[in-house]
Protein backbone atom coordinates (compact mmCIF):
# COMPACT_ATOMS: atom_id res chain seq x y z
CA UNK A 1 0.00 0.00 0.00
CA UNK A 2 1.61 3.27 -0.96
CA UNK A 3 1.59 6.18 1.41
CA UNK A 4 -0.07 10.30 0.26
CA UNK A 5 1.27 13.32 2.07
CA UNK A 6 -1.20 16.33 2.01
CA UNK A 7 -0.89 19.39 3.35
CA UNK A 8 -4.10 20.94 5.21
CA UNK A 9 -3.81 23.95 7.82
CA UNK A 10 -3.86 22.99 11.32
CA UNK A 11 -7.31 24.04 12.64
CA UNK A 12 -9.49 22.16 9.60
CA UNK A 13 -6.54 19.07 10.65
CA UNK A 14 -8.13 19.19 14.04
CA UNK A 15 -11.75 19.58 12.89
CA UNK A 16 -11.36 16.47 11.07
CA UNK A 17 -9.63 14.70 13.99
CA UNK A 18 -12.52 15.72 16.02
CA UNK A 19 -15.62 14.78 13.40
CA UNK A 20 -13.53 11.25 12.92
CA UNK A 21 -13.04 10.63 16.40
CA UNK A 22 -17.24 11.55 16.56
CA UNK A 23 -18.04 9.13 13.72
CA UNK A 24 -15.69 6.31 15.32
CA UNK A 25 -13.44 6.25 11.89
CA UNK A 26 -9.78 7.39 11.28
CA UNK A 27 -9.55 10.71 9.20
CA UNK A 28 -7.02 8.23 7.21
CA UNK A 29 -9.47 5.84 6.44
CA UNK A 30 -12.30 8.84 5.34
CA UNK A 31 -9.44 10.00 2.81
CA UNK A 32 -8.32 6.60 1.67
CA UNK A 33 -12.19 5.99 0.78
CA UNK A 34 -12.73 9.40 -0.28
CA UNK A 35 -9.39 8.88 -2.81
CA UNK A 36 -10.65 4.94 -4.15
CA UNK A 37 -14.27 6.80 -4.73
CA UNK A 38 -12.86 9.89 -7.18
CA UNK A 39 -10.64 7.55 -8.70
CA UNK A 40 -13.77 5.32 -9.99
CA UNK A 41 -15.81 7.88 -10.93
CA UNK A 42 -15.13 8.13 -14.07
CA UNK A 43 -15.14 4.50 -14.66
CA UNK A 44 -19.21 5.06 -13.62
CA UNK A 45 -19.20 7.97 -16.29
CA UNK A 46 -17.74 5.82 -18.79
CA UNK A 47 -20.51 3.59 -18.17
CA UNK A 48 -23.25 5.43 -17.84
CA UNK A 49 -22.23 7.21 -21.19
CA UNK A 50 -22.56 3.89 -23.26
CA UNK A 51 -26.11 2.75 -21.21
CA UNK A 52 -27.19 6.59 -22.76
CA UNK A 53 -25.67 5.99 -26.32
CA UNK A 54 -28.02 2.49 -26.88
CA UNK A 55 -30.73 4.34 -25.03
CA UNK A 56 -30.67 6.97 -27.30
CA UNK A 57 -29.87 4.51 -30.38
CA UNK A 58 -32.75 2.40 -29.60
CA UNK A 59 -35.29 5.84 -29.32
CA UNK A 60 -34.64 6.94 -32.67
CA UNK A 61 -34.73 3.72 -34.73
CA UNK A 62 -30.70 2.87 -34.66
CA UNK A 63 -30.77 0.50 -31.70
CA UNK A 64 -30.15 -3.03 -31.19
CA UNK A 65 -32.46 -4.05 -34.36
CA UNK A 66 -34.26 -6.85 -32.27
CA UNK A 67 -30.48 -7.82 -31.12
CA UNK A 68 -30.73 -9.31 -27.21
CA UNK A 69 -27.66 -8.62 -25.76
CA UNK A 70 -26.23 -11.09 -22.53
CA UNK A 71 -25.51 -9.72 -19.54
CA UNK A 72 -21.78 -9.79 -19.62
CA UNK A 73 -22.36 -7.35 -22.79
CA UNK A 74 -24.32 -4.88 -21.10
CA UNK A 75 -21.85 -4.89 -18.11
CA UNK A 76 -18.51 -4.91 -20.09
CA UNK A 77 -16.12 -2.65 -18.85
Amino acid sequence: MANLTISVDDATLKRARLRALQRDESVNAYLAEALRRYADAGDAEDRMARVLAVAEGSRYGTGSGGRKWTRDELHRG
